[in-house]
């Protein structure tokens, strides 16, 4: 049975932010079962438990959560001020949702949206370390001692970063990389390849928190309730 804060109720029903849901208990405008909550830490039934705002019956959301192929040319944004493509543009659905981190302009791949909270922070929390898979063409055949060095870590911006694995596409092939890494910082591969003098020319992320890509280029699909459990059970700490 879920039960949850009322403050996260409130929140995740698309009512307002977490910080103003609790302005509107402490005013005693929120009633659970026709009794003013002022505790905004007080837990609810959220299956039997009657909520109202202001007297209206406040309906619970139902969370989406999206695998989309990005092509190139689509920002990973909600809206653009320079009204370029968005990922949005390219799903239906009448629910709020959002990207979960960002791909660039001209990056593909596997991208998650969701209309929960909860959910992105897990996804792209550092401290989650969760892994994310790319396939990488390079200008260049990376050659034996650099592979070395990404995978011992060079620094970012101050910060060591590193590739967990590296794999080349065939045996002759060393323009054709896959690689992981739990990073989720801007520009990542392309800044770490590029610190040791590599242009990435393409750059397809293939699996993020161990979902792998398995739609075609531009669609989309809905995550099952046991994937979604699976990613939280797994990074959840």
């Amino acid at each position: 049975m879920p039960i949850i804060r009322i403050n996260k109720y409130l929140a995740e029903s698309g009512v307002s932010s977490r910080r103003k849901s609790e302005e509107y208990i402490q005013q005693g405008r929120v009633a659970v079962n026709d009794k003013i909550i002022l505790d905004f830490s007080q837990k609810i039934d959220t299956e039997n438990d009657i909520v109202t705002l202001d007297g209206e019956k406040i309906k619970p959301k139902k969370n989406i959560y999206l695998l989309l192929n990005k092509p190139k040319g689509y920002i990973t944004t909600v809206s653009d001020e320079r009204n370029r493509a968005t990922v949005l543009d390219l799903v239906k659905v009448k629910e709020r949702i959002y990207p979960v981190g960002r791909l660039d302009y001209d990056t593909t791949g596997l991208l998650f949206l969701t209309n929960d909270g909860d959910f992105s922070q897990l996804l792209t929390h550092p401290a989650n370390r969760v892994p994310r898979e790319y396939e990488v063409k390079l200008d260049k055949p990376l050659i034996d001692k650099d592979k070395i060095k990404l995978l011992d870590g060079v620094r970012l911006d101050g910060k060591p970063g590193k590739f967990l694995k590296i794999t080349f596409r065939g045996k002759k092939d060393k323009k054709n990389v896959i690689i992981s890494c739990e990073e989720g910082r801007n520009r990542f591969v392309k800044r770490m390849f590029g610190r040791l003098g590599y242009t990435v020319i393409e750059l397809n992320r293939i699996n993020y928190a161990g979902i792998y890509l398995d739609v075609p280029v531009g669609k989309s699909r809905i995550l099952s309730l046991q994937e979604v459990e699976l990613i939280r059970k797994k990074y959840s700490n």
